[in-house]
């Protein structure tokens, strides 16, 4: 039996139980149980798309040939589906928001009616056909350009491991110059390989250098 506290691994027990972040999983009061049918509508959404479902960050995700596609998230006020590499996405009607003020980019179908996924089912469909397209062609957003110099090392980590790529491009940019000011402090390179090794966790849940 899954702990308090401990996220999920399996994508079902997030439509059953929750994401297994907080206290509230498996209660009645888990934000997944507010907004099940939507959460379930844009899950039969994505696998009638052909995506795989796997779980990252305590949250089902959705990829085509090993390439992120969207996830599924809940919140108490809201539920969402996020689109990965969504800058490539032409999104002609802004219908994508942001998540938080300092988001650089729109990446989310944002709801807060359980019949609005129905309702728009026709664009997400679009929206996850043209990103399938992009991963097909291998085809990728242009790199942020940052105004702090990042590692070598933490470059390398990025490249060498896709879940904390995604995690890292997802946090805010104050997040990521909190840890580039943290790795650049260090004079060794073997100091930064075992801060990236120890700061994973904490950028795979989203927070930055200094937070707990």
């Amino acid at each position: 039996m899954m702990a308090d506290h401990a996220m999920i691994t399996i994508a079902e027990d997030y439509f059953t139980k929750g994401c297994g972040r907080c206290a509230r999983f498996a209660t009645p009061d888990c934000s997944t149980r507010r907004w099940i049918d939507g959460l379930n509508d844009l899950r039969r959404i994505c696998l009638d798309m052909g995506l795989v479902e796997v779980v990252k960050w305590g949250h089902p995700c959705y990829m085509y040939e090993d390439r992120n596609i969207a996830m599924i998230g809940a919140f108490r006020g809201d539920f969402l589906l996020t689109m990965f590499n969504a800058a490539l996405l032409k999104d002609p009607e802004a219908i994508l928001k942001k998540r938080g003020p300092n988001a650089r980019v729109a990446t989310e179908f944002n709801f807060t009616d359980t019949a609005e996924v129905i309702a728009q089912e026709e664009v997400i469909r679009t929206y996850i056909a043209e990103a399938i397209g992009y991963a097909k062609a291998g085809i990728k957003p242009e790199k942020i350009v940052r105004d702090i110099d990042m590692p070598d090392e933490l470059t390398d980590a990025l490249d060498d491991d896709p879940e904390l790529a995604e995690a890292f491009d997802a946090l805010t940019p104050g997040r990521q110059r909190s840890y580039m000011f943290n790795l650049n402090s260090a004079k060794n390179s073997s100091t930064r390989v075992k801060r990236i090794a120890k700061f994973r966790d904490k950028i795979i849940a989203g927070k930055g250098a200094l937070e707990r």
